[in-house]
């Protein structure tokens, strides 16, 4: 089984990142840090004659990347109760891609990964962070991904993960298939 790490934090080595990396240590999976590509907000032209105009920018390397993997990490930073910007954006451009013509195989490809959370906050992430967990099983449902499984994570300032020995336990067990 393939596996990549979606990193949706904008800041390098941080608690996020930390954590992700006790759930798939960098050896074990590709490990795509969003912060790395640009990618441009979608302009809804879902229902204009045109359709979506052609994009320039890395969003179709990402979505190549989802689809060469079998089982799916998303780790974003828990920002105002929701995903990073970053992770927003390149899933809100799953949109423009279902309608793009090369990527008519999209949604089917994506019929049966598997998906695990990870995330992270500083304002009682364990209740605050469960409408994300909840937004994410949607996304799953609409493309018949599986939700397998999330850890939450506790951190406020850089460095504190480290501290965070519940989470890391949980991360170091969240997935257990054999992966490389």
């Amino acid at each position: 089984m393939k596996i990549a790490v979606f990193h949706g934090s904008t800041r390098f080595n941080g608690n996020t990142e930390y954590l992700a990396h006790h759930v798939v240590p960098k050896e074990k999976g590709s490990h795509i840090y969003l912060r790395d590509y640009n990618v441009q907000p979608i302009v809804d032209k879902r229902h204009s004659k045109e359709g979506f105009p052609h994009v320039e920018d890395d969003h179709t390397q990402l979505i190549d990347q989802v689809l060469e993997h079998d089982i799916l990490v998303f780790a974003t930073p828990i920002y105002w109760y929701g995903m990073s910007g970053p992770m927003k954006t390149f899933i809100d451009r799953w949109s423009q891609i279902l309608r793009d013509p090369d990527y008519t195989h999209f949604r089917g490809a994506l019929e049966g990964k598997k998906v695990y959370l990870v995330l992270v906050g500083g304002d009682h992430p364990h209740v605050k962070g469960l409408p994300l967990v909840q937004q994410f099983n949607y996304i799953c449902q609409f493309f018949k991904m599986s939700l397998e499984g999330y850890v939450i994570g506790q951190a406020r300032k850089p460095g504190d993960m480290a501290e965070n020995k519940h989470a890391l336990e949980e991360a170091s067990r969240l997935i257990k298939e054999d992966y490389h």
